[in-house]
């Protein structure tokens, strides 16, 4: 009996065209290439029948596969990332990463702090750097074909470098762009290497022209070491017509502090992948979502947090909000190894619809195999409180006022957790932008 072999669609026939054009183009292991790409195109473009992407259909979503970009001139990255930054005024060492690729031109890296190194990854797999040996990759995103799509095509990123005991005090703001008026591919990877007792901020914006249906493929991995300090607030800023794909993972060392704060407003279609690890024991990690959605937009959050370490805590809070016929996925779950004793896990997401006609999908889960535990979950979907308007509106304020007020304390938990003042009120006021725009 002959096995049944699944036909290619017009995109992943594509992706296997613009694979083979470049992989001996690429730097780094052309072995390591093409293993990825293997594990990627024996499943394929995933579908609803994969139970991980059953709410995000991208075989469906991917018609054609994208060309891959191409460098830009210097002219075009600095015009690309000319405009005010989304954080506000934050004094901020800017890594411009524009069509997928580091251009020094428009960054700011010509006199980095003691202890900090920023390198472009291309560089750094052109000669083998041996911090790569930390981008050991998380369980979850092994087996994930997202993740092993970037692993074979991405063209740059940056690695940065944070020696031990250094405490970074201007943030780091990864700024990527795309340009033109035709659709391109990006695949970048971002490897941050936090050292024993360093701190750093790292802010990360994406951004892109409406009307250009360009596929991103962003991956940002994390080595933190024992005694780090992380904070980390992520905004996708896509155009209109952008097909967004992100992955974020993360293995924490012992007493690590680590934030995380992933913002979305943009794309068409989006799905950011949160794999994070506790190696070590007595880390403490806030995982936080705040998404504002409209028209027919599709932002899907995935995240699966692994308590591997003793004493660890974990706090996932995601908040989204729905407006026209958009459609919003949270599926998340944690993990707790035998080993993970004295674990204590939270994970919440909570949906506002604005008006009739959006949908939610949520999807939490614990997976426990350890005694000694406190881990607790929760979804809701709901309307706007007619009581609460009603109170609000009884002192003079009008609807649209009296909604915006609400939906703004709805999305303040989830962003209540960024340390920098500056960014934290830029944050606020991405929300009132959007909400203006709504009204």
């Amino acid at each position: 009996m002959s096995a049944i072999t699944m036909m290619k669609t017009p995109a992943e026939t594509g992706l296997a065209q613009t694979f083979e054009a470049v992989k001996d183009k690429l730097p780094g292991s052309r072995e390591a290439r093409e293993e990825a790409f293997g594990l990627f195109a024996e499943r394929g473009l995933p579908h609803r029948r994969v139970e991980e992407f059953k709410y995000t259909d991208l075989r469906a979503a991917m018609r054609e596969a994208a060309p891959l970009a191409g460098f830009p001139s210097p002219e075009a990255a600095r015009a690309a990332v000319s405009s005010p930054s989304r954080f506000g005024s934050a004094d901020a060492i800017v890594v411009a990463i524009v069509n997928g690729y580091l251009v020094r031109e428009a960054s700011t890296l010509d006199a980095l702090p003691e202890g900090v190194a920023i390198t472009s990854l291309s560089e750094c797999l052109a000669r083998r750097d041996p911090l790569f040996r930390r981008m050991k990759p998380v369980p979850a995103a092994v087996e994930n074909p997202v993740y092993q799509l970037n692993a074979a095509l991405m063209t740059d990123g940056a690695v940065i470098r944070v020696a031990a005991g250094i405490a970074l005090e201007r943030p780091i703001h990864l700024r990527f762009a795309t340009t033109g008026d035709a659709p391109v591919a990006t695949a970048t990877r971002t490897l941050v290497v936090v050292e024993e007792g360093a701190s750093v901020t790292l802010l990360e914006s994406h951004e892109g022209p409406h009307g250009v249906a360009s596929q991103l493929n962003d991956v940002v991995e994390f080595a933190v070491a024992d005694r780090a300090k992380v904070g980390h607030v992520r905004l996708n800023a896509e155009g209109s017509d952008a097909l967004a794909l992100s992955t974020l993972t993360a293995r924490l060392g012992e007493a690590v502090s680590f934030d995380t704060l992933n913002v979305v407003l943009g794309a068409s279609l989006s799905r950011h992948q949160v794999f994070m690890v506790f190696d070590g024991g007595r880390s403490l990690a806030n995982v936080n979502g705040a998404t504002m959605i409209k028209g027919r937009q599709h932002a899907d959050t995935t995240l699966v947090v692994n308590h591997a370490g003793t004493h660890c805590t974990s706090r996932e809070l995601f908040k989204t909000v729905i407006d026209g016929e958009a459609t919003g996925v949270f599926q998340g779950k944690i993990i707790v190894e035998p080993q993970a004793q004295k674990t204590d896990g939270r994970m919440m997401s909570a949906a506002l619809l604005v008006c009739e006609g959006g949908t939610m999908n949520n999807k939490p889960e614990l997976e426990i195999f350890a005694d000694d535990v406190q881990c607790g979950h929760g979804a809701t979907s709901g309307q706007l409180d007619e009581d609460l308007l009603f109170y609000i509106m009884a002192r003079g304020i009008s609807r649209a006022e009296a909604e915006s007020l609400l939906v703004q304390a709805f999305l303040g938990e989830a962003i209540e957790t960024v340390a920098d003042e500056g960014v934290h009120d830029a944050l606020v006021g991405l929300v009132e932008e959007w909400l203006r725009a709504r009204a």
